[in-house]
């Protein structure tokens, strides 16, 4: 009886204009946040860590995005905002879902821009209480979204090295 139900359902959803369509998903489907966070690598290997106001762990670098905003560009406006230079985004991003707070958080490992002041690193954002620059061997403790970004990079890093096809050996 539920199945019938169920069907019969989604029949008449169906003929609903898009709209409406669209209305009934948004309200009854729970909504999440979505943010950038970047792991910003300098040279030496070294990861860009801020400590905010409301946070007593470090973290990297990140923010919520905009309403309409690519997730890209707010990978690069928050760092910004937060260290004032340019990062470049290497590569693919990988995906935090995180369902507790129900938040999405999209990571993207990301290098300094040519010409970025690394050694004069500061917090530019009143948020932003300390910003350093660690080796990836020394992290300090790290807030539990900065240690599932990591772990989301090692993964998707992996996934992305198998896939490769192996050359063939040199003769």
């Amino acid at each position: 009886m539920l199945k019938r139900t169920h069907l019969g359902l989604l029949r008449i959803f169906r003929l609903l204009p898009r709209p409406t369509r669209r209305l009934v998903v948004r309200s009854l489907a729970p909504s999440f946040t979505v943010g950038a966070i970047c792991v910003i690598e300098r040279p030496g290997g070294e990861l860009l860590l801020v400590r905010q106001t409301y946070r007593t762990h470090w973290g990297f670098p990140g923010g919520l995005t905009k309403r309409g905003e690519d997730i890209r560009d707010t990978a690069r406006r928050e760092a910004f905002e937060e260290v004032r230079f340019e990062i470049d985004l290497v590569g693919e991003p990988a995906v935090v879902v995180d369902p507790g707070p129900r938040r999405v958080d999209v990571v993207f490992r990301a290098r300094p821009a040519a010409g970025a002041a690394l050694d004069d690193i500061r917090p530019t954002s009143p948020e932003i209480v300390e910003a350093r620059w660690f080796a990836a061997d020394a992290l300090p403790e790290l807030q539990q979204e900065a240690a599932n970004a990591l772990v989301a990079l090692a993964r998707a890093t992996h996934h992305e090295q198998e896939r490769r096809p192996t050359p063939p050996p040199a003769r």
